[in-house]
């Protein structure tokens, strides 16, 4: 009587329209989900091969939505990560990348610590968070030091106005 009552079970092809109708999975995580559903390897894989086939599924368009989405927040060694992350193939990575090659990534990271600080650090401890802050926002070690530097460098000449 119990089983009467029961939901059909979906097709995996089915579940993975559903899945993709709501937002874009790259194909590796939407692999994982289907297998975790209790589908077959081999039966999933030719479902996602059909669903390439027909564009429903893009690690492309994954990567590029993501990249436009971190790209003001984030510096491109971050992206490049969560890329990797996801598993997109590292040609499809760089396509997506290719994106961000235009950018000034000193302007990009200026802009990132100017919502969030948006003064000179006071002392070498808040100097200090500030780079730590650039650097897990995902720019290169150079270009925090050259964004939070010139500010430290520039208080500190002001200081030197104000002492004399």
């Amino acid at each position: 009587m119990r089983d009467a009552r029961r939901k059909p079970v979906a097709s995996l092809r089915a579940t993975a329209i559903r899945m993709l109708a709501r937002r874009d999975y790259p194909r590796a995580a939407l692999e994982a989900r289907l297998v975790a559903r209790g589908g077959e390897l081999a039966e999933v894989a030719r479902t996602l091969d059909d669903l390439e086939r027909l564009g429903y599924l893009s690690d492309a368009r994954f990567a590029q939505a993501l990249v436009a989405q971190k790209a003001g927040r984030f510096g491109k060694r971050a992206i490049a990560h969560a890329l990797r992350e996801r598993r997109i193939e590292p040609t499809v990575a760089r396509e997506a990348l290719a994106a961000l090659a235009g950018d000034d990534e000193i302007a990009s990271a200026k802009a990132v610590w100017a919502r969030r600080f948006r003064a000179s650090p006071a002392d070498e401890r808040e100097r200090a968070r500030q780079i730590r802050f650039l650097i897990a926002r995902g720019f290169s070690v150079a270009t925090a030091l050259t964004i939070v530097g010139r500010d430290v460098a520039a208080a500190d000449r002001a200081s030197d106005f104000e002492a004399d």
